[in-house]
């Protein structure tokens, strides 16, 4: 399956989607996520595949979130005019996916690509990632899943400090945290996630479709509150405050909200 922004390949019951757009540190435009989420639909339908890795081309970045230089064309929740694919959608297909998908963290899991590997099932960090957020200090955030969800993972003190201080963490301290399963060298990265995924191929799919809708029950609410949280986003990337971090992101300099507390 030919793709622009992605690679899709498999490979004895294994789908691995790759965003390939390495310079860029492998952000996402809505291109991008459309093309995800075909891809993991296609991987949903096709009863041979029974596991999905996710990961990023090259060894600097998984994905560095949304691509801020195409924010003006799609808007912050990434739709197209014309095309119904957000971001919304593209959690939503990690999340609705019967099978387990595998994030393989291969550098930089900044921002929405941040997001991206929490809702994925499991992950697997090379030794050189980063992880961290960057919303508030780009005049954005995630209102669903990338907030309320990541609480569910490392808990509510820590999910605040990775949104409300916007730094960045090393693999170890991500595992320290419970953010990732495992950490393993840079060189032995896909390795490690492939030998994740034929343990799970070895597994009843059924009984693992069951689990995941299970674990996915507890938390499907945050789907509906988010929808609204986007929402009032679209309506946030229309004030000055968020164009000054956006303005400040791309003009390289440090932004000034100081004029828009209350």
């Amino acid at each position: 399956m030919e793709f622009e922004d992605i690679l899709y390949e498999t490979d004895d019951g294994i789908a691995t989607i790759t965003i390939n757009r390495p310079e860029v540190l492998n952000a996402f435009r809505a291109l991008t996520m459309e093309e995800m989420v075909t891809a993991f639909r296609v991987a949903g339908a096709d009863r041979s595949i029974g596991a999905v890795i996710l990961t990023g081309a090259g060894d600097r970045a998984f994905s560095s979130g949304g691509d801020l230089s195409a924010r003006p064309a799609v808007g912050d929740a990434g739709r197209r005019a014309g095309v119904g694919v957000s971001v919304e959608d593209l959690h939503s297909a990690i999340r609705d996916l019967p099978k387990p998908v595998i994030a393989a963290v291969n550098g930089y899991a900044i921002g929405g690509g941040h997001v991206l590997h929490v809702i994925c099932d499991l992950t697997v960090a090379a030794d050189t990632s980063r992880f961290g957020q960057v919303g508030p200090r780009v005049g954005s955030v995630d209102p669903g899943f990338g907030t309320a969800y990541l609480a569910r993972a490392v808990g509510e003190k820590r999910a605040r400090e990775i949104w409300f201080l916007c730094r960045q963490y090393s693999a170890q301290e991500a595992l320290a945290m419970g953010l990732v399963n495992w950490v393993v060298p840079a060189g032995e990265l896909m390795d490690r996630a492939r030998a994740v995924a034929r343990e799970i191929l070895a597994l009843s799919p059924t009984a693992l479709k069951i689990a995941k809708a299970s674990f996915n029950a507890d938390t499907e609410h945050i789907k509906g509150f988010g929808a609204m949280g986007w929402a009032s986003l679209e309506l946030y990337r229309a004030t000055d405050e968020a164009a000054e971090g956006h303005q400040a992101f791309l003009e390289r300099r440090s932004p000034d909200f100081s004029r828009f507390r209350t």
